[in-house]
């Protein structure tokens, strides 16, 4: 069983509310600090806290997503970032001051302490008291999202499924039933068209607001410098997602061509996107939860035995949800838990394929998390999602060989490294369009429903528009960017999976290459958690992170010539 490190500075048995915690801020805030030791000392006592408030926060938000229909737990949650978080803001500000203003400030190690450094007099440059009440408001609303599409469910043949499950259908070679289905899933969303547009039309006024607050022209702006984005611009993204429509969407082009030619079909329509083409049922790696949990452990092991024991630790925990149900938030995460040292793996299992795919990406956040927990500063656990999908993505890749833990007939673990490696290059467009089509969003704040409507179909088609025939089917067409929690959510996180996709196919390559010294890079770079620039961990993998047309081609045409040997 993981034991969680002994708190030094903080009661082991602190209640985390705010008469409790507002003791220990002032504290921190009064202390007097006499030498670089006494400093260093601060910024450990402070990291404890901060570890213990993200830990306590961390439950909060599990326990509510795993029952989206339990009003305490909502509660529980909303007191957190309602009563806890507005308070500690000015006080954490007040704390990076003290930093920065303190005597010893420059006899710090600059080299260990860079990027931490960096962030701090980041966030002393964005930070308005104003912003404080609006960060607020923007919690608790961005939150109803997961309510409003955790309640979504469709009837199919007298039975009541989460969309989730009722995509499996979609998989299956009866394309009339494919179709009742798809149209099924479709209507549900197309229900709550409205409510999301109305809810998002709030987000987007409240983080223009922000924006505005902090000087900037638009939340775009904000957003670049809020996320510490020091090592790429708006325009190097809009380059990237110029690499992805030249270099990938012509093979991707190709492959739809090829499935509608083996599905006989006039026109590929949205329901014939995910049936196998080989006219055979859809691959099922694992009958249960428990048993794709087993099987990854498994997996895991087969790479290396200390990446299967992190999986086998957290079932041995219970930190793991992985069963689709109604009333449960919708996708998936890996949440670090930052006292503890582990994370919780949270998705919405519905026995497919895709699920396998969500497992091993997951595991490799988590694996990430056990390899930074003993990292000095709480804060040198925050990796940027550049580094943290890089874990994530490469993990998919790497593991591939060891899928027949999965699969005991050769034909269909093929098959399941072909949709694997099609899906890596799928997810690049994808990126690109939800990445522009917020760039689009934040810099035209005033837009309207139908304005951002027509915005999402121009941004969308040069893409491939899924490589479908949308005609009919406008409407479904125009809504599919509500399906996308990130836009809600945590905006302007998903160009990062592009990025890390380009870089975990090149983590792949070296893995191909030389096993043994591909998953050493690997594993030394993600050691590093947030101590080093993005270019450097990169490097650390033995990689480069360079998303230029040429790049993407050279990794593109790796990607093709391992689908053209299976």
């Amino acid at each position: 069983m993981i034991q969680k490190k002994p708190r030094k500075y903080i009661p082991a048995n602190l209640e985390i509310k705010w008469e409790n915690l507002e003791p220990i801020y002032q504290e921190l805030t009064d202390r007097a600090i006499n030498s670089v030791e006494d400093l260093e000392h601060w910024l450990h006592d402070r990291s404890e806290l901060e570890a213990a408030l993200e830990e306590d926060f961390a439950w909060r938000y599990i326990r509510m997503t795993c029952d989206t229909t339990d009003e305490a737990l909502l509660q529980q949650f909303q007191y957190f970032a309602t009563e806890i978080e507005p308070k500690t803001a000015p006080y954490n500000n007040g704390l990076n001051k003290k930093l920065v203003d303190s005597q010893y400030f420059n006899d710090l190690d600059h080299d260990k302490y860079f990027i931490y450094l960096r962030g701090v007099k980041k966030s002393l440059e964005l930070f308005r008291e104003e912003n404080i009440p609006v960060f607020t408001e923007i919690q608790v609303e961005q939150q109803k999202y997961q309510g409003i599409t955790g309640s979504m469910s469709v009837h199919i043949d007298e039975k009541e499924y989460t969309l989730e499950q009722a995509a499996v259908f979609l998989k299956g070679t009866d394309r009339n039933k494919r179709q009742e289905v798809w149209q099924k899933i479709t209507e549900r969303r197309l229900q709550d068209k409205s409510k999301l547009d109305e809810l998002f039309n709030l987000l987007r006024g409240l983080r223009h607001k922000v924006a505005l607050n902090a000087g900037f022209e638009n939340f775009r702006d904000y957003m670049f410098q809020a996320l510490g984005r020091f090592d790429y611009t708006p325009q190097d993204c809009y380059s990237f997602h110029q690499a992805i429509e030249k270099e990938i969407v012509p093979i991707l082009q190709k492959q739809a061509k090829k499935r509608q030619e083996a599905l006989q079909l006039e026109a590929l329509k949205p329901w014939d996107t995910d049936v196998d083409i080989s006219g055979k049922p859809a691959l099922k790696p694992f009958n249960n939860g428990a048993e794709l949990v087993d099987k990854s452990i498994a997996c895991f092991n087969k790479i290396n035995p200390y990446l299967g024991e992190r999986l086998a630790i957290m079932k041995e925990n219970g930190l793991f949800d992985v069963e689709s149900r109604k009333g449960k938030a919708p996708g998936g995460y890996n949440y670090p838990l930052s006292e503890t040292g582990a994370p919780f793996i949270f998705m919405n299992s519905a026995n497919t394929f895709r699920d396998l795919t969500t497992m091993v990406h997951e595991g490799g956040h988590a694996v990430h998390t056990f390899l930074t927990a003993d990292l000095e500063l709480n804060d040198f656990k925050h990796c940027p999602s550049e580094v943290a999908e890089l874990a994530s993505m490469s993990m998919e890749l790497i593991s591939m060989d060891n899928w027949d833990v999965y699969f005991d007939n050769e034909e269909d673990l093929k098959r399941a490294k072909r949709d694997q490696l099609v899906d890596v290059l799928k997810t690049l467009p994808w990126v690109a369009v939800v990445d522009q089509f917020q760039h689009w969003i934040y810099t035209n704040p005033n837009h309207t429903d139908a304005d951002r409507t027509e915005a999402w179909k121009q941004i969308y088609t040069p893409f491939g528009a899924g490589f479908v025939d949308w005609t009919g089917l406008e409407a479904a067409e125009e809504n599919l960017w509500q399906k996308q929690l990130h836009i809600f959510e945590v905006p302007f996180y998903y160009i990062e999976y592009g990025m890390a996709q380009l870089g975990a196919i090149a983590v792949w390559k070296n893995y191909k290459e030389n096993p043994e010294k591909g998953l050493q890079q690997y594993l030394d770079a993600l050691k590093l958690g947030y101590t080093k620039t993005i270019k450097e961990i990169y490097a650390t993998a033995g990689i480069k992170f360079d998303f230029s047309v040429a790049y993407v081609k050279e990794l593109a045409e790796f990607v093709s010539t391992e689908l053209e040997k299976l």
